[in-house]
């Protein structure tokens, strides 16, 4: 299917993750979103926490957007019944604000290893064992758990499962109503499987978000700041943007960077180019 160029102006289906504007709070990302026009925003909770969960809700709705997304819950990883029982009270109350904020989307970031842990194939089990335990009472509250894959080297730290593959495999178990995953292209743009995977994604009904950002160089001494403007790295947008539509998904598409430089840029400013890097590298093939 060629690319439908005549709908270049068409932001119906884009949304600001608040981490894209970090400098911004809460209450100013839903203005920014209102002035230029994006009707949906995927807030983080800290943000939501400074705003407090009633006025947070209260400011996107009056503002007319809704949320596609909420950032974030996992790190299901601890191997002490402490940090268990922790870890489970804290994706709960996340559950609780994506009720709240009217969004069905909860992504959660699995967690890495467990302090002087090396063993990858425990602290993985650790993972299905919480999700085992979150999924009925996220269910029961109609919020589906986002499992987002992460670039293989955050697996340490931040999230052992690194493909798409895998985040399905973790899914498996559990309807798509339940759980269902993230493409998030710069953490899964390299990987041989993408394409198969996104395919099996389609199948399964799961794909629950799109998230584009590019995949800068050189590496940012903080990796976690290497995300880039669509159009500023490597990746390729029409690819995988062909890919996600093609296995059917048609739901919103998410602007989530971590970038000094784009945090240090005028909010305003930095939405007016997310909108036509959007419109050139997104749309036409989504």
């Amino acid at each position: 299917m060629s690319a439908d160029f005549s709908r270049l102006s068409d932001f119906s289906r884009l949304s600001l993750n608040s981490a894209t504007t970090k400098k911004w709070t809460l209450a100013e990302a839903v203005d920014g979103c209102a002035r230029a026009g994006i009707p949906a925003i995927g807030p983080w909770r800290d943000r939501v926490a400074e705003a407090g969960l009633d006025k947070a809700a209260k400011l996107i709705k009056d503002a007319g957007l809704r949320v596609s997304s909420l950032c974030r819950g996992g790190f299901l990883t601890a191997a002490d019944a402490e940090g268990q029982a922790a870890a489970l009270a804290d994706n709960f109350e996340a559950v609780r604000e994506a009720v709240a904020l009217d969004t069905q989307e909860l992504f959660l970031v699995v967690g890495g290893l467990a302090p002087g842990e090396k063993d990858v194939v425990a602290a993985r089990q650790r993972v299905a064992d919480r999700l085992e335990e979150l999924v009925p009472f996220a269910s029961e509250n109609g919020v589906r758990l986002v499992l987002e894959p992460l670039h293989p080297m955050y697996a340490a730290d931040r999230a052992l499962i690194s493909t798409l593959g895998q985040a399905l495999d973790l899914a498996a178990p559990y309807d798509a109503k339940a759980v269902g995953v993230a493409v998030d292209t710069f953490h899964v743009w390299w990987d041989p499987e993408l394409k198969a995977q996104i395919e099996r994604a389609g199948r399964e009904g799961r794909i629950a978000s799109y998230q584009v950002c590019d995949f800068n160089l050189p590496i940012a001494a903080d990796a976690l700041l290497s995300r880039g403007m669509m159009g500023d790295g490597v990746i390729d947008f029409a690819t995988i943007g062909t890919w996600v539509r093609d296995a059917g998904y048609t739901g919103v598409i998410e602007v989530e960077i971590f970038n000094q430089e784009i945090w240090d840029a005028d909010g305003d400013s930095v939405l007016e180019t997310m909108k036509q890097r959007y419109a050139e590298l997104v749309l036409p093939y989504a």
